[in-house]
């Protein structure tokens, strides 16, 4: 007889999901799974790993481009295969996805296969025709691309899914919404050389980011070739003969625009349909599950952890709820996270990345408090290992608050930001102040000396300036 009341069951198999069943089995829970379509989710199958992989696909890519300038003669003529690029991409997707299989098996973790719904307390049933139940129930739907009316997908306007199997490259591309997903889609693409224009109704691009650093993205950008329109929005599309005609609308002046494709990656809504969530007390603000710190809902026994439960949309974010939600419904002590110690990262070309206040941001709870800040600036060009590298552009700023030493923010523009992020995360985890990461001492040459110089900067200390 298959087993069918649990201690635990998480609805969904992505980062916060699988995560969340891992922890629960080593806490010694009985936990059911389930996911009505890939283990690993969005982020694994159709997100964060397959859209590194072709990142990464145009980062060598590059290289062999520009290997006459490293003194390697023969590679300058390089053309991207991609066909190879996506089949290599997928493989890396399948791959650990079946990891994610092999981690449920080996924690004994069941899986079903299905959709489910809430279906009374502690019930939840399954469209196959089983109804499973289990005291706590934690809700990890994830999200799915925001639909724009003027840009109904299909063959020539895609999302990510399509934009990440491409039969063939377009020579021309228009790229909307310009925050992380459309900055890492217009770098891929025009580095095996579409024609990219990237849109966004904001005023800057990456309009999450510091606003010095999404500058110099912006910039950085430009030079590749990437044609970027700010405060542009799409008024309307229409299939051409060989693409699509869209209407522009830059602050109120109107243009037309033919490209090839489009990608629409202009921000995400939670999966909160068809869960059951109408018969519950379970709160729903702008298609994201309303919890408190503790990723409990108002439904006694409910939970919701990850993009479901709101921003940021991080699948590290995802996964720290999932330990920490499960760790507080087995009795252990948890912490609710401080959205300020959760480093954010775009892989574009060059990456950008980040923890913590902007500048603006801190300058203005500075001026509500009474306090002041200090802000540090280290430019790669004064580091020996990025100059090795010939990475030698970009900027690591560090903002503090002048009194007590505390880091209030860190952002960074490198091709290698995202890997260098996480020291400022860990001394914002541990509280460290100026002082403790001024006596830090950081090997040479590397390029986390760049973090190093941009404190001492904020101190008026900086030795490679």
């Amino acid at each position: 007889m298959t087993k069918t009341a649990f201690d635990l069951i998480v609805v969904g198999g992505g980062p916060g999901g699988y995560v969340a069943a891992i922890r629960g089995a080593q806490l010694g829970l009985s936990v059911a799974l389930v996911e009505r379509s890939e283990l690993g989710g969005i982020c694994l199958n159709w997100g964060c790993i397959p859209t590194k992989a072709l990142l990464h696909s145009a980062t060598v890519l590059r290289a062999c481009r520009e290997a006459a300038h490293y003194g390697v003669a023969g590679a300058g003529e390089a053309r991207p295969d991609l066909a190879a690029m996506v089949a290599r991409s997928r493989k890396v997707a399948g791959r650990l996805g079946q990891g994610v299989v092999h981690l449920m098996k080996k924690n004994g973790v069941t899986v079903y296969a299905a959709s489910a719904r809430l279906a009374g307390a502690g019930k939840l049933a399954l469209d196959n025709g089983t109804t499973l139940s289990a005291p706590h129930i934690v809700l990890a739907t994830g999200a799915r691309a925001r639909e724009l009316p003027a840009l109904p997908v299909g063959e020539r306007i895609w999302a990510y899914r399509q934009a990440l199997v491409p039969a063939e490259i377009p020579k021309s591309l228009l790229v909307v919404g310009a925050g992380a997903i459309g900055a890492e889609f217009a770098s891929f693409y025009r580095a095996v050389d579409s024609e990219v224009t990237l849109i966004d109704m904001a005023a800057e691009i990456l309009p999450q980011e510091d606003a010095e650093i999404s500058q110099l993205a912006r910039k950085a950008f430009e030079k590749q070739g990437i044609r970027v329109l700010t405060q542009c929005a799409v008024k309307a599309s229409s299939p051409t003969a060989t693409g699509v005609k869209v209407v522009l609308d830059q602050q109120g002046k109107q243009s037309e625009l033919e490209v090839e494709r489009v990608i629409v990656a202009a921000g995400i809504v939670g999966n909160v349909e068809n869960l059951g969530l109408e018969r519950t007390r379970v709160k729903v603000e702008k298609t994201h599950i309303v919890t408190d710190g503790l990723c409990r809902t108002d439904e006694p026994g409910v939970y919701a952890i990850g993009d479901v439960a709101g921003a940021p949309w991080l699948a590290h974010k995802a996964s720290h709820e999932a330990v920490l939600c499960v760790e507080a419904i087995a009795g252990k002590p948890a912490h609710p996270i401080d959205p300020l110690r959760i480093p954010a990262c775009t892989y574009s070309y060059p990456q950008v990345a980040s923890i913590g206040m902007t500048e603006a941001r801190a300058r203005e709870h500075a001026r509500q408090t009474g306090g002041e800040i200090r802000v540090g600036r280290f430019t790669f060009a004064g580091n020996g290992k990025a100059i090795a590298m010939g990475e030698d552009q970009g900027l690591v700023k560090t903002v503090f608050d002048a009194k007590s030493g505390e880091l209030l923010g860190a952002h960074i523009i490198h091709p290698e930001a995202s890997e260098l992020i996480t020291g400022y995360g860990v001394a914002a985890s541990l509280e460290a102040t100026e002082e403790d990461l001024m006596h830090t001492v950081f090997a040479h040459p590397t390029l986390s000396e760049t973090l190093h110089e941009s404190v001492l900067s904020a101190f008026g200390r900086a030795l490679h300036a």
